[in-house]
């Protein structure tokens, strides 16, 4: 049988894992941070009529500039945010990863470099390997937050043609302030003019309010955003970026022919109707994840601040035995890499009850006095969703 190794593969891409998370059979799933709140009934009505109009003229191609959904989506980021942008600086894609691809084909790319501040989305790194674009992985303090001071001086030695800031942060929940990612995009245009990307697939469910306001007046910074977590509508596949009208230009350039389906178009317009009906689902779960954070700190775990749908909490000296002893209470989590943490997808008030059950019981089980600290310096690729 032919391996990888038999391939003619290119040499970055040797030796790496694809992307993915296990999906087992079990009562309780809480490690892909979906949304667990179907959508509703009457939403579901509405995406069927809008798609049976699409079908009706699906021997034709889509709207390839997503005209309608781009106009609606920048509706949407300035009620949500406070924050007016056109459609002019809205580009939608096949899931945000689709959006991250067309910006590393745009700004990165062989002979150029990108960086992030890992732990982080593991697919920032993966998609800067396949676009052939040299992956750097910079600081993080103990605390999971940016090293400032260390980012600032790593960007200046290296000068990425493209930095990457999550915020809130997969898979530490971390949200990342204003001034840091000021620091960071001053920094990067002073070594030379690089591309700032901002990743806030999980804007909706942060304490703090979206970094949105910050492209104003920088046209190297991009804001990324998705339809995956707070629609609900994973199975969608549509993410979308806002930046200065140029970043739109420029990523239309490397963009596939007719790339967003009319389905998908259909689709997205019709969750768009329903927002306060979705946001309402969001209210449900922030305050669920709230509840989840102060009953783990009450059994005793470490667990750090969260403005996403999920919660990483630990500290345990074998990482997978306690990811195992969650499964086999029925209860599926994410062994995110980290060593000593684990992290939870915030569900219904049920599956969160049934996992608190279970946390209850593995904590007694595994002790966490003997795990060594985070020294801010752990990489991985073992990130999901």
């Amino acid at each position: 049988m032919t391996s990888l190794d038999d391939l003619p593969l290119r040499d970055e891409l040797r030796g790496q894992s694809a992307y993915g998370a296990p999906q087992l059979d079990v009562a309780v799933r809480l490690n892909t941070n979906e949304n667990p709140y179907p959508l509703p009934e009457p939403l579901v009505a509405r995406i069927a009529e809008r798609v049976a109009e699409a079908a009706r003229g699906l021997n034709r191609y889509p709207d390839r500039d997503v005209v309608e959904l781009r106009t609606e989506l920048a509706r949407y980021l300035g009620r949500t945010t406070g924050h007016l942008v056109g459609a002019d600086q809205v580009w939608a894609a096949n899931g945000s990863n689709e959006v991250i691809q067309q910006l590393l084909q745009a700004f990165g790319g062989p002979g150029r470099t990108a960086i992030g501040f890992e732990p982080s989305y593991s697919m920032h790194a993966l998609i800067s390997r396949g676009t052939g674009t040299a992956w750097v992985s910079g600081p993080r303090h103990a605390d999971f937050t940016i090293d400032t001071g260390a980012a600032r001086r790593e960007i200046a030695a290296l000068r990425p043609d493209v930095v990457f800031v999550c915020s809130p942060n997969n898979p530490t929940g971390t949200a990342t302030d204003a001034e840091t990612v000021l620091a960071l995009y001053d920094a990067a245009q002073a070594a030379k003019p690089s591309l700032v990307v901002v990743d806030e697939a999980y804007g909706e469910f942060s304490h703090q309010p979206s970094l949105l306001p910050l492209i104003e007046g920088r046209p190297n910074l991009v804001l990324t955003r998705t339809m995956s977590k707070a629609f609900g509508a994973a199975g969608l596949r549509l993410g979308y970026l806002a930046a200065d009208p140029a970043v739109v230009e420029a990523v239309q350039l490397v963009r596939l022919p007719y790339h967003l389906s009319a389905v998908n178009q259909a689709t997205a317009l019709a969750a768009l109707e329903y927002t306060d009906t979705l946001l309402g689902y969001v209210e449900q779960l922030k305050a669920e994840r709230d509840r989840v954070v102060t009953e783990l700190r009450a059994f005793g775990y470490r667990v750090t601040d969260s403005d996403a749908n999920f919660v990483q909490f630990g500290r345990f000296a074998d990482g997978h035995g306690a990811w195992q002893a969650f499964l086999d209470r029925g209860v599926l989590i994410r062994d995110n890499g980290v060593p000593g943490w684990l992290r939870a997808t915030t569900g219904t008030p049920g599956e969160n009850s049934a996992f608190l059950d279970a946390a209850k019981a593995v904590f007694t089980t595994h002790s966490t006095e003997h795990s060594t600290e985070y020294s801010g310096d752990s990489r991985t690729d073992k990130e999901s969703a």
